[in-house]
């Protein structure tokens, strides 16, 4: 990458982006050192103002931001980070510096939750005791949860609504899984239909 990092006195803002739910974590600036720290050890290094030194996410607390892939901008002095992290990103304890009410993308995290359960099974996961009876089963709990949503959606509650849709997205996911596919693989279909 062509960083220009000369254009803000050899500093670029970095935003920090959860790779799974793509929620923006938190900004910090980086010059060239905290960006070949970065590069080197896979995890977010940036250059503290406040400290007037090279200072690493997580060295005091252990929450880690752990380089996924980068992404420089078109004008080559900013940079998105796509990240794993390991605990809360923010000093208060909170998942994101920014305060938003709630995990707007919960379902892509909810995805990656059922994936580690395929590859890390758990004694008395739902996840799991569906994959153990097979991919009929869970086709038979979507084909169930979307005739409940149906009638959910003609009949009841909107919290019933909610809670049938809930249910729907949920077995839809664990189906995915099953059968090697993903919301990405998804997305990008929707996004080639649109067109």
């Amino acid at each position: 990458m062509k960083i220009n990092f000369n254009k803000s006195d050899g500093l670029v803002p970095v935003i920090i982006q959860d790779e799974q739910t793509l929620e923006v974590l938190m900004l910090g600036y980086m010059n060239q050192d905290a960006y070949d720290k970065t590069i080197k050890e896979n995890i977010i290094t940036f250059f503290s103002r406040s400290k007037n030194r090279l200072w690493t996410k997580g060295e005091t607390s252990n929450n880690y931001l752990h380089v996924k892939s980068m992404h420089l901008d078109c004008d080559n002095d900013t940079l998105l980070i796509k990240v794993k992290p390991e605990g809360p990103t923010c000093h208060t304890g909170s998942r994101s510096c920014f305060k938003t009410d709630y995990n707007q993308n919960f379902i892509m995290q909810l995805e990656a939750i059922i994936a580690d359960r395929y590859e890390n099974p758990q004694e008395g996961s739902y996840v799991n005791k569906l994959h153990n009876k097979g991919l009929n089963k869970i086709a038979q709990k979507v084909g169930e949860e979307a005739v409940e949503t149906v009638i959910a959606a003609l009949a009841e509650t909107e919290t019933d609504m909610i809670n049938e849709s809930s249910d729907l997205v949920f077995h839809l996911l664990v189906l995915l899984r099953e059968k090697g596919l993903n919301l990405e693989r998804i997305a990008k279909n929707l996004e080639e239909r649109h067109k």
